[in-house]
């Protein structure tokens, strides 16, 4: 990672890199950083410096062939620019739904091991 050229970004605001890699940490890379062939950052730096938080030594990486100046700022922006966030309503779902994977009711724990027990005898995996 040391390898890594960071050249003049606009982002200045890196936002919460320690929750950032708390995440990464939890889950893994999800998405690769953005190289071109010279080792230039072209996207995802948050990423980046979160690895760098971590201790990281390595980091997924795709390298692309942009070496023009114009062409590495539209993808930065582009990147950028592109991700929806969710709704409150889609927040409040998806926090619903884990909730209930991550605590299920009495009827759903006996026959998740009713199945765990018939995958066992038959041994079946999932």
């Amino acid at each position: 990672m040391n390898e890594i050229i960071v050249k003049k970004r606009i982002r200045k605001e890196m936002g919460n890199i320690p929750s950032l890699a708390e995440s990464m940490k939890h889950f893994g890379q999800m998405s690769p950083i953005v190289l071109n062939s010279r080792n230039q950052l072209i996207a995802g730096g948050r990423r980046l410096e979160a690895a760098r938080y971590l201790g990281w030594r390595t980091i997924n990486a795709v390298v692309m062939d942009i070496s023009d100046n114009l062409s590495k700022l539209e993808y930065e922006v582009e990147e950028n620019l592109q991700r929806q966030n969710f709704t409150p309503e889609e927040i409040t779902q998806a926090a619903k739904k884990i909730n209930k994977l991550r605590n299920p009711g009495f009827f759903r724990r006996i026959l998740n091991a009713i199945i765990r027990f018939f995958k066992m005898l038959f041994r079946i995996e999932s």
